[in-house]
């Protein structure tokens, strides 16, 4: 498979998972009511659980080319929060308890800050 080949793959892949986050997480929001970001919640939730399964059985029926396609395209656009929940699992696998924690506490605090922080700067522009 071409550069071009793989690139045009997660652009179509990516529109397809960015159009499934858009539907799934406003029908969740509209089913569970206002109380609780539930849609994002269960994107997130899917995203982790798809991310895991292709990883898990995806070798024996997905080419490397075609799981980069579904795990950077389809799952990246669909959540991102599945690569972090990979990523972290992974770390735990292999004991790295430390750092599996400051990857918890480091993306998701210093995140809520940023948004703080880049939502204040953007009030000046």
């Amino acid at each position: 498979m071409s550069l071009w080949q793989k690139c045009c793959g997660i652009a179509l892949a990516g529109s397809l998972g960015a159009i499934t986050r858009y539907a799934l997480s406003a029908w969740v929001q509209r089913m569970a009511g206002p109380t609780f970001p539930w849609g994002t919640w269960a994107v997130n939730m899917a995203g982790c659980f798809c991310f895991g399964l292709v990883m898990g059985c995806g070798a024996t029926w997905l080419t490397p080319e075609r799981k980069v396609i579904v795990l950077t395209g389809f799952m990246g656009a669909f959540t991102t929060f599945s690569t972090f929940g990979f990523e972290t699992a992974n770390l735990l696998q292999r004991q790295h308890l430390a750092l599996a924690g400051a990857n918890v506490l480091g993306q998701v605090c210093l995140g809520v800050l940023l948004v703080a922080i880049g939502e204040f700067l953007g009030r000046f522009f």
